[in-house]
């Protein structure tokens, strides 16, 4: 339900409230916590697609299947069959090391920060609500939930969901417009992970500095990739056109450009289209293909293939011959290359969230690094290629968030890795055991020994030889 921002205060309070009176959860109380969710997830699988298809105008209930469902249990579990263990304290050795043979002990303690705000975006509202939460909860907080009010009939469900099986001190719902969004930046949270826009994680940051609020934020960027001279060029095209249209593009992930090779770029042209039009035979009233989520989205990526058109670029739209998407009731655009863009061009400038995709050509490979290199560090990189010298050049010569060799994408789906970006694609990370961490208070806890030893009291005044020789012995090279 919508909220005013006393309201949204009160809620926070409830839950902090909680947070003390109960304490850190047992591990079984965490177990069931997660359970709870995964079972949501399973129960209101039609509903979540119905939903999503309702907000998007039409949207793949495969793809739904497979990113929002599928992919919040899978990290869901992992949080579930690991949290035990991650909870052990962490044994850590003495400073200086002959304490801790007398008996003197270090070790780092995890500790729920308590509540967890969690800001989560349109394109994948289920995933990117759920998958924090595997974090969230397996680390033993409580969370306020401020789904997009973009996807309404989602965030709704969601709403309705957690309701049905969590009190509001454990979790709760805030749905809402702009200004719910910033009243719930305000709030004086123990952490806040906001999942979005970079232009609109510049207001949450500011909003959080009021309060010190720690922060996980995940953005996005133009996520290059870098297709080598040694690319199996079919098998590169037909993954980076399935990373592309996954969604219609809307992805944070979604490879935003291609670095090909100057004298391949035919082969991949050739090769994206067959393998556009082997996935979606038609795109008009195809179910498998997503529409653009709202008009102003919908027509900012079709402003982008119009300046190319206007510029006199090549512009290569994948769709069946005669198929007329003008006349339509999605919003649909096909999957569509522009062939070198210039850096003055708005679809080289912003994230493009959609089935646009620029090409750019290189001639050799210190001409893509330095242009990767001369604007923000993405969220994600990609290179697709079978020279290990290259690759490394690659990976030691670039900073982005996280890399996918030979695909694009699949590194987030990994739950053994930390996901992230770096900068302007964001700060901090999750997933996995990086997750219970990013959402824990690690506490370093040290314990003196029992006896008064010499050494110790050395150190307190009267100032004598011992401290002096201890002294001289520490400023040696």
């Amino acid at each position: 339900m919508a909220h005013d921002a006393a309201s949204m205060n009160a809620l926070l309070a409830k839950q902090k409230a909680a947070h003390l009176r109960d304490g850190a959860p047992t591990a079984q109380q965490r177990i069931a916590r997660i359970d709870r969710c995964i079972g949501l997830l399973i129960d209101n699988r039609k509903a979540i697609e119905d939903a999503l298809n309702t907000d998007f105008g039409s949207r793949s209930r495969e793809a739904t299947a497979f990113t929002d469902i599928a992919g919040s249990i899978g990290p869901l579990k992992h949080a579930r069959d690991n949290l035990t263990k991650w909870m052990r304290p962490e044994k850590r050795k003495t400073t200086p090391a002959i304490l801790g043979l007398f008996g003197a002990k270090a070790e780092v303690r995890f500790q729920p920060k308590g509540v967890v705000g969690i800001i989560s975006p349109w394109n994948f509202p289920v995933n990117l609500t759920f998958a924090p939460l595997a974090g969230v909860l397996a680390a033993g907080n409580r969370a306020l939930i401020k789904p997009s009010e973009f996807t309404p009939a989602t965030s709704e469900l969601m709403a309705t969901m957690f309701a049905s099986v969590f009190s509001e001190e454990e979790i709760a719902v805030i749905t809402g417009g702009p200004e719910v969004g910033q009243a719930f930046s305000d709030l004086a949270f123990d952490h806040l992970i906001f999942t979005g826009a970079t232009s609109i994680a510049r207001h949450v940051m500011k909003a959080a500095s009021a309060n010190l609020v720690p922060l996980t934020l995940e953005l996005g960027g133009k996520s290059p990739v870098i297709l080598s001279k040694s690319a199996d060029m079919a098998t590169a095209a037909a993954r980076v056109m399935n990373g592309k249209t996954l969604n219609a593009g809307q992805i944070c992930l979604a490879p935003d450009y291609v670095m090909a090779p100057r004298d391949q770029l035919e082969d991949f042209i050739g090769h994206a289209q067959g393998a556009v039009a082997k996935m979606f035979p038609t795109i008009r009233d195809n179910p498998d293909y997503t529409a653009i989520v709202a008009d102003r989205h919908y027509d900012r990526i079709k402003g982008y293939v119009d300046e190319a058109r206007a510029r006199g670029l090549r512009v290569i739209e994948m769709k069946p011959e005669g198929e007329d998407l003008t006349q339509q009731e999605h919003r649909k655009i096909a999957p569509t290359l522009i062939i070198d863009p210039t850096d003055d061009m708005k679809v080289m400038q912003e994230e493009i969230f959609g089935p646009v995709l620029p090409v750019k050509t290189y001639g050799g490979l210190d001409e893509a690094i330095a242009y990767v290199n001369s604007h923000d560090r993405p969220l994600g990189l990609y290179y697709f290629g079978d020279d290990a010298a290259e690759k490394e050049k690659v990976l030691a010569g670039t900073t982005a968030g996280g890399v996918t060799i030979n695909d694009v994408i699949f590194h987030v789906a990994q739950e053994e890795l930390p996901f992230g970006g770096v900068g302007p694609s964001g700060m901090g990370s999750y997933h996995g055991v990086d997750g219970f961490r990013e959402f824990s208070h690690r506490k370093s806890i040290y314990t003196q020994i029992k006896k008064d030893i010499g050494p110790l009291r050395q150190m307190r005044p009267p100032y004598g030889p011992g401290i002096r020789k201890y002294l001289d012995g520490a400023m040696k090279r």
